[in-house]
Order: structure tokens, then C-alpha cells, then sequence
């Protein structure tokens, strides 16, 4: 039986004074942060979270750390943290683990991504040295670009599911940790859509001990975590939870999902400019985004399949923001081009820029290029050509 996460509660109360009925568990004991894919995203995050402890580096860009809430009316002047009003787990009470298919610790894998500097590595080396990975759920069958020594073994899928259930035990456990989270940092898998065995638990199990390949690693992980009651965030544009499967484990095991890619970089710019061109009702004919990139992103993407995934993830933001059916004269004709490049000598700053053809009033065509900032680990792009209108 999966063990649940169940603490104390607290209600929200509306500026009405009432009670909204909705509850938020209190954040007390150490939050087990596990990881599947401790590469370049990963290992910044976490070597972040320990120089923001030691006091070496402040949390920008992070909204449970530096943002703030208004309650009641604007004039009340009432804007308090977000992590002081709501009972969020504090830095000091993270705890980590990963999976990978390299056997780096993550102050290895950190100093081999190359994002962060040796200076401010070396003052978190300890703590970083002593996270080594867990072997990991990998099949190139999904990711055909990379390979590794620190792999699991199993009879079936199943077998594999069971074996990183183990894992969460033993991590909640060794770490006593009262509460866990998994957070996809691992490569983007090949594109594929959804099937008869991701429309139910009974399917998908059956599925698991067949070893059907539309199962890919991921979804491995994420069915590990709800059945054991753990919330799952997905940090690429994989199929892993969009599927009904595991919305319905997640019901069953009141455990939450969310994610579909970390979108941080192009993906970004897009979510800020294109409800700006919506709000503004300019017209949209095109928008050529391009990138090129020299680390283990890079590589990965330099596979069809996998740019295949990440392709469908840019190129969709646009269709759900601009809802071309309901403003077809303005957005009903878009061309949409999306293009990832690896370029090994770029290695992790990655370059990128966009060219965007709009028009306005009377139908005036305009156009507009500019760099694109890449966060992808944490680090701004190299970018290209400057802004020009």
C-alpha cells in the first residue's frame, strides 16, 4: 500500500471572510526532492538551492522565495511573501535524490555541464559530492543519442516500476523525509501518441509486464511515484502524464501531476509575446524560431524522434494561447516554423534567436527579430542578432 502524505491542515479563508473550503496541508519535516535525470537542469537546481542556504547566492527567478501575494484590495497595500503566507517547505528542509545512467555524483555531472563556475561549485562541492545517482530506468529505444553504465535490470517493465518503488521507500527512510516529490529532469523521448494501453490502470499494468514499448522510462517513474503516493512534475514535453492513466492514479492516490516541459527559454518569450500580440488583436503570419546548442540537450535533440517531441511542445503553445478558431482572420493562417541545431562547440550556452512577422491596423505587415534568453540550466544565452522592428 502506498503510504500517504496526510499532515495538518489549513483552511483558506476568502477576502470575503469566508471560508473557500479548499485546505492546504501543513509543510512540516524534511521535502525529499527526487530526480530522475541528473544532468545540466538538475544539478544547477540543486547546487542553487545549497548556495541560497550558505548565504552565497540570492533565489532569482524564484517565485516561492521572492514573490509576494496581494490579499484583500490594492489599496490595503497588503503583499506578503509567498513562502510567508503560505506553508511552503523552507529551504533547509529539502532533501535530494537522483537516478541516472551515469555514475557522476552531481558535483561531477555539475562541473562536466559547465553552467555554473568552478568558484562557486567548489563552495558547494561537499554537498553535491554526496548525492550519488541511482541506477536508472533507460531504454534507447526512447532516447537514441545517449547511453550509460548506471542502469537498472529487469525481467519486465513492471519489474523496473517495482524496482524504483524500492527506491522511494528507501530514500523516504534513509532520509527521513515526511513528504516526497519526483520532478522530471531527464532527457526528451521519442514522439509518440497515446494508445489503448494509456486509457486505464488495468491496461497499463498489463502493459507494464508485456513489455509494451509504448511505455517509455518515464511514465516507469511516474507510475512508480503515484502508486506510492508521491506528486509527479514533468519537466519535458514527453507524453509521461498526459495520459489517462495516470490521471487516474492520481485521484486514486491523491497525488497531483503537472508539467509538460520546463519551457524556459523560446517557449517563453512566445507565453509572454503572443497574449501581448492577443491582447493588442495584432494579426500573426509568421514566427521562425531557431536555436543551437552543444550540450547533452542538444545531442538528444539532434535525434528526430525526440525533436519530434520537443517540436510539437513549441509549436502548440502558440494554437492555445491565440485560439485561431475563435480569431481565424487574425491567427487562422500562421506559419509556424521551429528549428533545435546541436552545435558541440556552443556547448551549454545556447543560441538563439526569432524572427516574427505580424501585421495591424488595415492589415500593415510588421516585422520583428530579436535574441531569445535560454535558462535552461540556469544560465542566459549567448544570443544572436540584436532587436530590430
Amino acid at each position: 500500500m502506498a503510504k500517504q502524505q496526510k499532515h495538518a491542515k489549513t483552511k483558506i479563508t476568502t477576502t470575503a471572510g469566508k471560508e473557500s473550503g479548499s485546505e492546504i496541508q501543513a509543510a512540516k519535516g524534511k521535502l525529499g526532492v527526487m530526480i530522475p535525470g541528473m544532468g545540466a537542469v538538475a544539478t544547477t537546481f540543486v547546487a542553487g538551492v545549497e548556495a541560497v542556504r550558505k548565504g552565497l547566492a540570492k533565489p532569482i527567478g524564484s517565485l516561492t522565495q521572492m514573490g509576494t501575494i496581494r490579499l484583500g484590495r490594492r489599496t490595503e497595500g497588503r503583499s506578503p511573501r509567498v513562502k510567508e503566507f503560505m506553508p511552503l517547505a523552507g529551504l533547509d528542509d529539502l532533501v535530494f535524490t537522483g537516478w541516472d545512467i551515469f555514475e557522476d555524483n552531481m558535483y561531477e555531472a555539475a562541473s562536466k555541464a559547465g553552467v555554473l563556475e568552478k568558484s562557486l561549485l567548489d563552495q558547494v562541492k561537499p554537498f553535491l559530492s554526496s548525492i550519488q545517482p541511482r541506477r536508472a530506468v533507460f531504454d534507447r529505444n526512447y532516447v537514441k543519442r545517449l547511453d550509460g553504465p548506471n542502469v537498472k535490470k529487469g525481467w519486465s517493465k513492471m519489474d523496473l516500476a517495482e524496482q524504483v518503488r524500492t527506491d522511494i521507500r528507501e530514500f523516504r527512510k534513509q532520509s527521513e523525509a515526511t513528504r516526497l516529490v519526483m520532478i522530471w529532469c531527464g532527457s526528451t523521448e521519442v514522439f509518440f501518441k497515446p494508445t489503448k494501453v494509456h486509457q486505464s490502470v488495468k491496461e497499463f499494468e498489463k502493459a507494464l509486464k508485456a513489455n509494451d514499448e509504448a511505455i517509455a522510462p518515464s511514465m516507469i517513474y511516474a507510475y512508480a511515484a503515484l502508486m506510492e503516493g508521491v506528486p509527479f512534475a514533468n519537466g519535458a514535453p514527453n507524453l509521461t502524464v498526459d495520459i489517462p492513466v495516470m490521471h487516474e492514479l492520481s485521484r486514486r492516490h491523491q497525488a497531483p501531476i503537472c508539467g509538460k516541459d520546463f519551457k524556459t527559454g523560446q517557449t517563453l518569450m512566445k507565453t509572454i509575446l503572443a497574449p501581448g500580440f492577443k491582447a493588442r488583436l495584432l494579426g500573426l503570419s509568421g514566427w521562425y524560431s531557431t536555436n543551437i546548442l552543444g550540450n547533452r540537450d542538444g545531442e538528444v535533440l539532434d535525434d528526430p524522434g525526440s525533436f519530434k517531441t520537443k517540436e510539437e511542445s513549441k509549436l502548440g503553445v502558440l494554437e492555445h494561447i491565440l485560439q485561431p478558431k475563435l480569431y481565424p482572420e487574425l491567427y487562422g493562417n500562421i506559419f509556424h516554423k521551429v528549428r533545435i541545431n546541436y552545435y558541440p562547440p556552443r556547448g551549454d550556452n545556447k543560441e538563439g534567436w526569432d524572427n516574427i512577422d505580424i501585421f495591424g491596423w488595415l492589415g500593415y505587415p510588421m516585422q520583428s527579430g530579436f535574441p531569445v534568453p535560454g535558462f535552461d540550466s540556469g544560465r542566459a544565452d549567448r544570443v544572436g542578432p540584436g532587436a530590430v522592428s
